[in-house]
């Protein structure tokens, strides 16, 4: 589990920065939202402790969906006014009182999902609008990309760590921390501004219903299937749901230049 720690997350960090210097800050963040920090780190709880145990902390994931769109909600608004610092400690504190909240909530995959559904459609509707001209690609150092890669080693083994001894609730919550968000909104403040933050985060909000889908079919589904079925089922759906987003995004900006084009 260490070595998938260290490797898994830092190689998808660079890949993620590499994304973003073709494709620029939008489709970054849409490929941050896939659950490649939420999956390994439930699949290996499934492995060492069974579907029905990971059944309960999935439930708890799909719900800490909503407490992500918190943290990049308010780090989106956040850093148009503070340093990397302050807009990290505010979306660290929104994201813990909204996973607060969920804890107390029925331990439920219907209730999650809703929590997770109304969440990502909130904080979409509340960003910051996207300044124009901000969307294009970014130029990276490579020591920075070396620093995004240790950096998001170090908070996915501080974040799971601490998961796997507070409880089933607990670790399907910190499963979901935004630990690529973190790394990202913070390297992407420093480097290029609050202007090239807010597309980025947006994106990570959208691509967040794929881990809300795989978080779903796990929790329902692993009780019935098992380890490999529900699993193999929870990839199929995110990538479904990621495709999905991206297909809905290309029909509404085809409709948007349709309309300013006159007939």
């Amino acid at each position: 589990m260490l070595a998938l720690k260290l490797v898994l997350v830092p190689t998808f960090l660079a890949l993620l920065t590499l994304a973003a210097r073709r494709w620029g800050a939008a489709v970054a963040g849409r490929l941050a939202g896939l659950p490649v920090v939420t999956g390994p780190i439930l699949f290996v709880i499934a492995l060492e402790q069974g579907a029905h145990f990971t059944a309960g902390v999935a439930t708890s994931a799909l719900a800490a969906v909503g407490a992500a769109a918190a943290f990049s909600l308010t780090y989106s608004w956040a850093c148009l006014r503070w340093s990397w610092g302050r807009s990290l400690l505010a979306s660290a504190a929104s994201w813990f009182v909204v996973a607060l909240g969920a804890s107390f909530l029925p331990h439920d995959a219907g209730v999650s999902l809703v929590v997770a559904v109304a969440g990502l459609a909130v904080a979409l509707a509340l960003l910051p609008p996207v300044t124009p001209g901000t969307v294009g690609g970014a130029q990276f150092r490579g020591r920075e990309l070396v620093l995004r890669m240790v950096a998001g080693a170090t908070l996915t083994v501080v974040v799971s760590g601490a998961a796997a001894t507070i409880g089933s609730i607990w670790t399907g919550l910190f499963a979901v921390f935004p630990v690529m968000g973190t790394v990202l909104a913070v390297f992407s403040h420093r480097a290029h501004g609050a202007a090239f933050v807010t597309p980025l985060l947006r994106g990570m909000i959208l691509g967040m219903y794929a881990t809300a889908a795989f978080c779903v079919v796990l929790a329902t589904l692993l009780d019935r299937l098992g380890v490999a079925g529900a699993f193999a089922i929870g990839v199929v759906a995110a990538l479904g749901a990621q495709a999905l987003v991206w297909k809905a995004l290309e029909v509404r900006a085809r409709r948007t230049v349709a309309r300013a084009v006159p007939p």
